[in-house]
């Protein structure tokens, strides 16, 4: 039996149940890729059920708010995948009439959208003979067939997809990209594969040689950088202080809180507490703060959180220039980063 035959036969009796996988559409289709990328299935699913609950077709989503979408993804991390959604969803409609393009040359052309993302639509959409090649996909041939290339090297994709093609040969390209993706997530795993259950364990390279552990070869990550952030959250009555973060670097145009080093030339020291000066009273900023810890792919945040109640509502005035104050309810609707929700949480009865 060939390598097709054996692992969509293996696909037929063990696939899991997707709701992207019941469908053609490419809105849909690309909707759940996009948030695959970085998220396990299950995290992910909620997510995908909520946007097309909210946005059915790629014009509604075209038709949102940015911070509307943001809002819809917070919890996904990884924020440029969801505004590059938004921006495609826009550039969809408004070059292609809301249609899709029908084949991966013209969904390259597409912000956002790469090799893998653009295989993905063009095959389980519009059936053309092409590969998807994922984390997946890597694994499992590299370990099937022996492949030493790093599969971080930005050459990588092309020698992964031209043995994927070699596999496919002239056959539907659908049930195989599927079974191959399955197979790798749910047998082939990263770490302790599930080789006595593997369809193509009977002539598999990494497991007639014990190199399953070190395959696929993959570069080491860099150290995660440390990173202190030290939060001032001013709260008046119902309302705090927000601001919105630049439209460039880590969290773009996401809502939190701002740091207190901008407010050094406002501060003063009294009694080894910080405190502010605010028309002509002293007002003693929190001395104990919050500590928070928070991961990100190559960044360890340490969060000081230090809290200021201002007595009046006139004395908001003074901070205007950090940003805004907004109701809890309305602070509830921002897009944030998760960080900022988890504090919100903690600190905000």
């Amino acid at each position: 039996m060939s390598f097709y035959d054996r692992i969509t036969k293996w696909y037929s009796l063990n696939y899991r149940e997707l709701p992207w996988r019941t469908t053609q559409d490419p809105y849909k289709i690309w909707l759940s890729e996009v948030i695959l990328q970085q998220t396990r299935v299950e995290q992910g699913r909620p997510y995908y059920q909520r946007f097309i609950e909210t946005y059915p077709d790629v014009k509604d989503l075209a038709q949102a708010p940015e911070v509307e979408v943001l809002r819809l993804w917070q919890g996904l991390g990884y924020y440029n995948r969801g505004r590059n959604l938004h921006a495609t969803a826009k550039q969809i409609t408004e070059q292609f009439g809301g249609h899709f393009p029908d084949n991966r040359e013209q969904l390259l052309t597409l912000k956002g959208i790469g090799p893998y993302t653009s295989a993905a639509i063009a095959s389980f959409s519009f059936k053309e003979a092409v590969v998807v090649v994922d984390g997946n996909v890597y694994r499992l041939l590299s370990r099937y067939l022996g492949i030493h290339e790093d599969i971080k090297a930005p050459n990588s994709y092309k020698i992964f997809e031209k043995h994927a093609l070699n596999l496919l040969g002239q056959r539907p390209s659908a049930p195989f990209n599927q079974a191959m993706m399955e197979l790798g997530g749910q047998v082939c795993k990263p770490k302790q594969p599930d080789c006595s259950n593997c369809p193509l364990s009977i002539d598999c390279y990494a497991f007639h040689s014990g190199k399953t552990v070190e395959l696929p070869i993959k570069s080491k990550k860099q150290p995660s950088k440390q990173v202190e952030i030290n939060y001032l959250i001013v709260r008046s009555e119902n309302q705090i202080l927000m601001r919105q973060r630049p439209s460039n670097g880590i969290w773009a145009k996401l809502f939190d809180f701002p740091e207190i080093e901008a407010l050094e030339p406002m501060l003063s020291s009294f009694d080894g507490e910080r405190s502010l000066v605010l028309e002509g009273k002293r007002l003693i900023i929190q001395k104990r703060p919050e500590k928070f810890k928070h991961l990100l792919s190559h960044r360890t945040l340490s969060i000081l959180v230090y809290q200021l109640y201002l007595a009046t509502k006139e004395s908001q005035t003074a901070f205007t220039h950090l940003g805004n104050f907004y109701h809890l309810d309305q602070v509830d609707s921002l897009p944030k980063p998760q960080i900022i929700h988890r504090i919100l949480e903690d600190l905000i009865e």
